[in-house]
């Protein structure tokens, strides 16, 4: 089992939900679209929004270090663990409810991951 690239996926899945997560709160603090200076003074102040553009960036620098460094069919299927890390950023921070089918496919995704790493 390779734990530098879990390790390096896992960090790379949490700077992905991260930048979900601050793309949201960022959103929701915007104007709404419409070519006026209202609206584009809202998206320049915007730190969320700046957040998430730094989080994607990183996540994608990580990204091609991994592709680089190991076999596409391990690290391409660990991106979905992003998917695992984001439905708990909704529980936490926009108090989302998750039903059983919600968790039920989150364990069938991090059993998934478990089954490529061996």
């Amino acid at each position: 089992m390779n734990y530098q690239l879990i390790i390096l996926s896992v960090f790379q899945s949490l700077l992905l939900a991260m930048g979900q997560v601050m793309l949201k709160f960022g959103l929701a603090r915007m104007e709404p679209f419409a070519w006026n200076a209202s609206f584009w003074r809202s998206f320049l102040v915007n730190w969320q929004f700046a957040l998430c553009g730094l989080s994607f960036g990183a996540a994608g620098l990580l990204w091609m270090y991994i592709v680089k460094h190991f076999p596409l069919s391990q690290a391409y299927p660990l991106v979905s663990l992003s998917y695992v890390f984001g439905m708990l950023a909704a529980i936490v921070f926009f108090h989302e409810t998750v039903d059983m089918t919600k968790w039920l496919g989150v364990l069938l995704i991090m059993a998934g991951c478990a089954l490529i790493m061996k």
